[in-house]
């Protein structure tokens, strides 16, 4: 019995090597059924008005997606690259004052009590510095990796492969399951397919909400650059907690440049939104089974990315979400909302 135990525990540990050498593709798998799942509620919706087939039906779908997609770049990108230099600039510059501003509060303030805000003034300084600054070190990473290239197309294509047939995919995923919970499992998974198109429906709003505040906020204090920073903005929405934090800096940089007033003011106005997002449009928004513990959510996205990397970090949340279905159907409700004294006791006096 110890023997077929210890045979058991390698077999795992062996299985749970393999899963952390292919975690890669496991991300970008778990990152094609996120976009089938989504998508997917697209393609029923046209099915059922338009009374198709559900190959027309997904064509049209990823037709639909792609020429958004199109038509949002040929709007955005170019005038965020047109204007890479001079946003680069604007912050490099801000920093500068920031620094003179620092310099001579050090004249003013005797001693050593500075001391952290400079070096936190200094390691922003050489982020945002030429050689690598955010804006043009993030398109020359993503525009110029081979990698980056081959794993979106792997993406795409899978993609499309889980929407021709999603059914199948699924069946397969839940003969993982004992007969008897299949059934079980399958209503799980439909409770995730929920929670996702919810947590993606909301991000979207969110976005667009955030990007168009930002935009008429910056635009009314004057700071440079009112549209590049209010999509940054609206990007970073994507990555709660870390990403509004991160999107605040470039236009106080460049506020910096015109008032110190300015600089506050772009602060308290992004305070103002984010606590918005957070507060009222989230919980209007995202259905109850997405709803997160903001605790929950910004440790999940540290070791996301400590263990995972970027990709991590950006599948973070619908990772949770995902995970949380499972945890609170599989584990609480059918495990330990089940489990009986006896069951314990039975357990202890086999082993």
């Amino acid at each position: 019995m110890r023997f077929g135990k210890l045979i058991s525990f390698l077999l795992f540990a062996v299985f749970l090597y393999i899963l952390w050498q292919i975690r890669q593709v496991l991300l970008l798998g778990f990152t094609a059924v996120a976009f089938a799942t989504v998508i997917n509620r697209l393609v029923k919706i046209i099915q059922s008005r338009l009374h198709m087939k559900r190959g027309f039906a997904v064509a049209i779908s990823i037709l639909l997606i792609l020429a958004g997609f199109i038509g949002i770049a040929a709007i955005v990108v170019p005038s965020i690259i047109n204007k890479i230099p001079q946003s680069t600039d604007l912050v490099n510059r801000g920093f500068e004052q920031l620094r003179d501003s620092y310099s001579w509060l050090q004249n003013v303030i005797p001693g050593q009590i500075l001391t952290d805000i400079g070096s936190l003034q200094n390691f922003g300084q050489k982020l945002l510095s030429t050689d690598s600054n955010w804006f043009g070190g993030f398109f020359k990473i993503f525009s110029n990796s081979l990698d980056f290239v081959l794993n979106s197309l792997l993406v795409v294509v899978v993609t499309i492969m889980i929407l021709a047939n999603p059914s199948a995919y699924r069946q397969i995923f839940l003969l993982l399951f004992p007969g008897f919970y299949r059934s079980r499992a399958d209503n799980i998974l439909s409770q995730c397919e929920q929670s996702l198109v919810g947590w993606f429906i909301g991000i979207v709003f969110n976005m667009t909400v955030i990007t168009t505040l930002s935009l008429i906020g910056l635009f009314l204090l004057g700071v440079p650059l009112p549209f590049v920073n209010a999509v940054f903005a609206g990007f970073l929405t994507f990555i709660p907690n870390l990403g509004p934090t991160l999107s605040v800096i470039p236009p106080a940089a460049m506020a910096l440049t015109l008032a110190p007033w300015k600089a506050l003011a772009v602060i308290v106005l992004y305070i103002i939104i984010q606590q918005t997002e957070s507060n009222i449009l989230t919980p209007l928004v995202m259905k109850r089974e997405v709803s997160l513990l903001p605790a929950i959510t910004l440790l999940s996205q540290v070791a996301f990315a400590v263990f995972f990397g970027l990709l991590g970090l950006f599948l973070a949340l619908p990772l949770v979400v995902v995970s949380q279905v499972w945890l609170r159907e599989l584990l609480v409700k059918d495990i330990l909302n089940d489990w009986k004294p006896n069951n314990y006791r039975n357990y202890s006096s086999d082993s």
